[in-house]
């Protein structure tokens, strides 16, 4: 079986005895930068390190770990690295809302080899390996075309971590795309992008366990990134990473060239 396969069937599996089983049901506690953090968080991370290194022998750096465990094992192991995030949407996870996903991505040398991402409960499994394209279920990505026109196309703009309150205005009163959604789940961003459900994207700042398995997704199905600051997203600071980003290469240009000229 692929590595790919591997990693599709174990997500399949975590989400059908950790995560579905306390959706609804579980409490939440606040960690200490104030986010969301259920026990479901740590037994489907607890999970994904015990089952991740049979496929690959690779250790797991996931989001519920302190910094300095996740710093550790960044720099002790540039040749291979498993970076999960067990439940991408805790908030949206802990009040019902159905977007949430599992994130699990393989990085070599600081830039990502393989990405799986999985939204149980629309049952959509986001999947690519460098260099092979990305699918959903098996199917080709993208799903659809992008629009011929920046006015006709839905962006996804997450306008919390924007450093620039000038970009911010811009966004509400002039900014160049015909809608605009937020839904609260980065690793499902990303994917959504690489189908072509959304046409832009834009983030202040990631971290790593969000863009991880998303970027080669959106690569992988044509799509380009790169930062506030960057044309190449690679070189964005690898544990706080801003994103600019669109499927179609022309809204690309368009997008990047709108969203530096309003920073």
């Amino acid at each position: 079986m692929q590595v790919v396969d591997q990693v599709i069937q174990t997500l399949r599996e975590i989400a059908q005895t950790e995560v579905m089983p306390r959706f609804l049901r579980v409490g939440s506690t606040r960690k200490s930068d104030g986010t969301l953090f259920t026990e479901a968080d740590l037994a489907t991370q607890q999970a994904l390190a015990r089952r991740l290194p049979d496929i690959l022998p690779y250790p797991v750096l996931g989001e519920e770990m302190t910094p300095e465990e996740q710093h550790a094992l960044w720099e002790a192991n540039p040749d291979g690295l498993w970076v999960v995030d067990p439940i991408d949407g805790t908030t949206n996870f802990i009040h019902g809302l159905p977007y949430f996903a599992i994130s699990v991505a393989l990085m070599r040398h600081g830039r990502s080899e393989l990405g799986v991402i999985y939204n149980p409960v629309a049952n959509e499994m986001f999947y690519a390996r460098r260099g092979s394209g990305a699918y959903m279920n098996g199917i080709r990505l993208p799903l659809k075309a992008a629009p011929a026109s920046m006015g006709d196309t839905i962006a996804a703009v997450e306008v919390k971590y924007l450093r620039s309150g000038k970009l911010g205005t811009r966004l509400t009163s002039l900014a160049p795309f015909g809608s605009q959604r937020s839904l609260g789940a980065s690793t499902i961003d990303w994917c959504y992008l690489a189908a072509g459900r959304y046409d832009l994207y834009l983030h202040g700042g990631q971290r790593l366990w969000d863009y991880a398995a998303g970027i080669v997704i959106l690569e992988e199905a044509g799509g380009q990134a790169c930062t506030l600051d960057s044309d190449d997203y690679w070189q964005g600071p690898l544990w706080h990473r801003s994103a600019v980003a669109a499927l179609d290469p022309c809204l690309f240009e368009q997008w990047r060239r709108w969203v530096r000229n309003n920073q």
